[in-house]
């Protein structure tokens, strides 16, 4: 028994014919939307107007404060180094008062050597 294909399952013409009009009729819906989106590009670029027309009349200006900041994370950087450094030192908190601060280290240290005020029982 010897083994072929049937002829009769399939008509190759009718199934390439279909590819190809399916093709043409592709090439053919790209040309016209891109005929399309040319023409109203063109017509579009003809009558728009500038989106701020006051923006065009005013010279660059510095906006008011507060302003954005550039850089936020080199911001909380320095705003940490700064702090660390008025932990870290000795000076006036409020001279008028007579405070004064001294470096947290050294404040941990006298804390636990002195020890934190408690209040006495009534005995309960």
């Amino acid at each position: 028994m010897t083994v072929h294909h049937e002829e009769s399952d399939i008509n190759l013409r009718g199934v390439l014919g279909f590819g190809l009009g399916l093709f043409v009729v592709a090439v053919v819906v790209h040309l016209v939307i891109w005929g399309m989106f040319s023409y109203f590009n063109a017509r579009e670029a003809r009558h728009v107007e500038p989106e701020y027309p006051l923006a065009i009349t005013q010279a660059a200006k510095t906006p008011p404060e507060p302003r954005l900041q550039v850089n936020p994370r080199q911001d909380l950087r320095d705003l940490r180094d700064q702090e660390d450094r008025i932990l870290g030192s000795y000076g006036w908190a409020d001279k008028n008062a007579g405070t004064v601060r001294i470096p947290i280290d050294e404040a941990i240290r006298l804390t636990l050597q002195r020890g934190l005020p408690a209040r006495q029982e009534n005995g309960r």
